[in-house]
């Protein structure tokens, strides 16, 4: 089987989209498959070209055997609605084109970059392929939950649009089960839909001490760490975060911030606003730095906003830490919130609740009883999310898919 996978994101970015991408298209090699990759230029968050990379119209390479072919498109931060728009239909459009000259059985397109899947509809109708909706996101509605566009006429045109894309695509396979739960209610045929969860890759993330040279490096010997590591972006609610910590008088409870995002800058200001002393802020490292980072922490945080969509949205960063034995403090209501609670790998707080958030940071630190049982279900987690066998869930989808055109 050949593939075709178009995506805004790809190694070496190290967001959830780049890493499931890069980690599934490995499997698939491994089950005889060969996959072709149709990116843009590595720039994200900042929008600034990584060294070592231009932003050339045409450019193949070979990653670890995926073929990769990065395409010109208008770079710009992530952040800033109209550049964003620019950015995302500058690359669809590039695919869209690229794509019609390669060889391929079946497309995959994914979202939360709406545009892309677009050029997936596109090949797909003029190719005669079958092509894949990964679906990451609820665009447009996401959009309207960070508050960068209110429902009006343009809202309703690309909602239209939106369900047209999954009733034509051939298969939609969405991230979570809420996601497919949206789509049948909203006329969606539920025979069409699969669920393929993100997941963690064993082989990188599994238990291991305390990097001692970071913990020097940093001044966080003896502290008790918890960690956020990723994206520092509109939806993650860190400004909450950052101001909640400022009232943790316990000497010993240190927070340490690894990415970069829209909201970093802001982030950066409310500490030095707050003259805030118990957490560290560093820069985005590499995937294969993560582990490292991650071995620091005690607890990984993953916070959203208080948003009636996120309660479909299951932040992949819980995988990573459970295959590390690190309990998650969820700031996530729904899907996410029950999974942690199923396999007792975490405790949860409400979303931008300043009490409640303070309490359960304090009960993690105090009660090593319940430390110890929250870390023996993140080992069941972890096991129950192993990526190598969601990506071979997700073949098996495109196998049937092929053969079912």
């Amino acid at each position: 089987m050949k593939i075709l996978f178009l995506t805004d994101n790809f190694p070496p970015e190290v967001n959830a989209p780049a890493t499931r991408t890069y980690e599934h298209a490995q499997e698939w090699i491994k089950n005889g498959a060969e996959v072709t990759i149709i990116t843009c230029a590595p720039n994200f968050p900042h929008g600034k070209i990584y060294d070592g990379y231009k932003n050339k119209l045409y450019q193949k390479t070979n990653m670890d055997g995926i073929e990769v072919i990065r395409v010109w498109s208008y770079v710009t931060a992530n952040s800033g609605f109209v550049k964003r728009v620019l950015d995302y239909v500058s690359f669809a459009f590039m695919a869209f084109w690229i794509g019609l000259f390669q060889k391929y059985d079946i497309i995959i397109a994914t979202s939360p970059q709406f545009f892309t899947t677009w050029a997936g509809w596109g090949l797909s109708k003029i190719r005669r392929k079958p092509w894949i909706f990964e679906l990451r996101d609820l665009w447009p509605e996401s959009i309207k939950t960070v508050g960068a566009m209110k429902q009006g006429i343009a809202i309703d045109i690309l909602e239209k649009i939106e369900l047209a894309l999954y009733r034509d695509a051939t298969r939609v396979v969405a991230v979570t089960d809420a996601f497919k739960t949206n789509l049948i209610k909203r006329g969606i045929d539920a025979k069409k839909i699969d669920v393929i969860t993100n997941g963690s890759n064993l082989d990188l993330f599994y238990p291991r001490i305390k990097n001692p040279e970071l913990l020097k490096r940093y001044g966080l010997e003896n502290k008790f760490i918890i960690g956020y590591i990723g994206t520092h972006g509109l939806a993650h609610s860190l400004d909450f975060i950052v101001r909640s910590i400022a009232k943790i008088k316990d000497p010993q409870i240190h927070f340490i911030f690894v990415g970069d995002g829209a909201m970093k800058n802001t982030v950066l200001t409310i500490a030095q606003e707050l003259g805030i002393e118990n957490a560290t802020f560093l820069d985005p490292v590499s995937k294969d730095l993560v582990p490292e980072y991650l071995s620091l922490c005690d607890i990984s945080l993953a916070p959203l906003k208080k948003e009636e969509n996120f309660k479909t949205v299951i932040p992949s960063k819980i995988f990573e830490a459970s295959a590390m034995q690190k309990p998650t403090l969820l700031g996530v209501e729904g899907q996410a919130q029950e999974i942690i609670e199923y396999y007792n790998a975490g405790l949860c707080f409400e979303p931008e609740n300043e009490k409640d958030f303070i309490e359960k940071v304090i009960l993690l630190k105090e009660n090593d009883s319940i430390y110890q049982n929250l870390q023996s279900g993140c080992e069941k987690l972890a096991k129950a999310y192993n990526r190598k066998v969601l990506a071979k869930q997700m073949l098996s989808v495109l196998t049937a898919s092929l053969f079912n055109k």
